[in-house]
């Protein structure tokens, strides 16, 4: 099952890989257009968002691509199909912002996290983002590394 997180969300799959690999700009909460087995297996908490990515189409719709959600196993013959581009539900001008942000250079719309949040509704966190480099990817983890370790200074010193 799903672990709940603050704020009475029950978080299903987080893509923590993401803020390693991208700079995290703008960051946007979107509910998912899914079917009835879709919710079903999100709910076992078995769905993996890592190799995902967010497009834009011209009709002004934004689409999850390339989730994994998997089959539901008491779904039988209405079962859906495991990953298949789920449609994202934002207002019109989240969905311009997204837009504008896709257009600048280097910038991509990451998945974060999908979770059920406090009324029970499928949600996903997006952001606009921007690649890092392999030395800014590095620097990243210096930084991590010098925080764990003076933290472990100052709990033993104390």
């Amino acid at each position: 099952m799903a672990e709940k997180d603050k704020g009475g969300r029950k978080v299903v799959s987080d893509n923590r890989r993401a803020r390693f690999d991208y700079e995290i700009g703008d960051v946007y909460e979107a509910g998912l257009a899914l079917t009835g087995t879709e919710v079903k297996s999100l709910r076992t908490g078995k769905a993996t968002i890592a190799e995902s990515y967010v497009s834009v189409d011209r009709d002004a719709q934004v689409w999850l691509i390339n989730a994994n959600i998997p089959e539901y196993l008491q779904g039988n013959r209405f079962n859906h199909e495991p990953k298949r581009p789920r449609r994202l539900l934002l207002h019109e001008n989240e969905i311009i912002r997204i837009a504008k942000g896709i257009e600048r250079e280097g910038m991509t719309v990451v998945p974060l996290r999908v979770y059920f949040n406090a009324q029970g509704r499928a949600k996903i966190e997006v952001a606009v983002a921007r690649g890092k480099k392999l030395h800014d990817k590095r620097e990243t983890e210096k930084q991590r590394d010098w925080n764990r370790e003076k933290s472990r200074v100052l709990r033993d010193r104390g």
